[in-house]
């Protein structure tokens, strides 16, 4: 994916290295973010970039958010209620410029989606792991799941897991249940990506310790 700083216009589409240098060829941005592929073949195609072009280029993580600093500055009013979020926020701010009665406003994330008529969306994520070797009822893996990830998720100070009515653990978006399929018990994490940092982190745990989790 291609960004133009200049003209303010996205450009997206699935292509081979080359197709890609061509694009950037053609848009001649200031910046070009690498949003999917291969760390190696990512890493590779950066190296091209910057030979060919000479221009800044970045593969943020999933949920990574990075600052790309761009000239020059543009000016654009905006409400009282967003410049007190602004202010908040500190250098983190997420909103929209548009163009009113010539002039640039800065409209935050909800002003947007109600002065535009824009449909909100949400990306969610998920992960799921296959406990092939495990022959234990759904609320016994749920409980011992509950006690072993509330331990260290505390631990990492990124919140508390709690244990609902159903055997369901929920933290914000993350939302962890136990299922039966084809014989066999399978543990489904499912996060909004504004909580990539605890999702990752238990996606992470899960795969690295596995069945070890919760037969310990």
């Amino acid at each position: 994916a291609v960004v133009s700083t200049q003209s303010g216009h996205y450009a997206g589409a699935h292509a081979d290295a080359k197709g890609i240098l061509q694009l950037i060829k053609n848009c001649q941005p200031k910046n070009v973010v690498l949003v999917h592929g291969e760390e190696r073949k990512m890493t590779f195609l950066m190296e091209k970039i910057t030979d060919q072009f000479e221009i800044p280029s970045f593969k943020p993580a999933n949920g990574e958010q990075i600052n790309i600093p761009c000239q020059p500055q543009v000016s654009a009013t905006m409400s009282k209620e967003t410049f007190k979020t602004v202010r908040s926020a500190g250098n983190q701010f997420e909103g929209m410029v548009v163009r009113k009665n010539n002039q640039l406003v800065l409209l935050s994330k909800e002003e947007a989606v109600q002065q535009l008529g824009l449909k909100p969306h949400t990306l969610n994520l998920n992960y799921k792991l296959c406990l092939s070797g495990l022959n234990l009822e759904g609320s016994v893996i749920m409980e011992r799941l509950h006690s072993q990830l509330s331990s260290i998720i505390s631990d990492q100070k990124l919140g508390t897991f709690k244990r609902q009515h159903d055997g369901t653990l929920n933290l914000n978006s993350v939302h962890i249940t136990c299922r039966t399929e084809g014989g066999r018990s399978v543990i489904h994490v499912s996060w909004n990506v504004e909580d990539e940092p605890i999702g990752k982190a238990v996606s992470e745990i899960l795969e690295e310790c596995g069945e070890d989790l919760i037969t310990n």
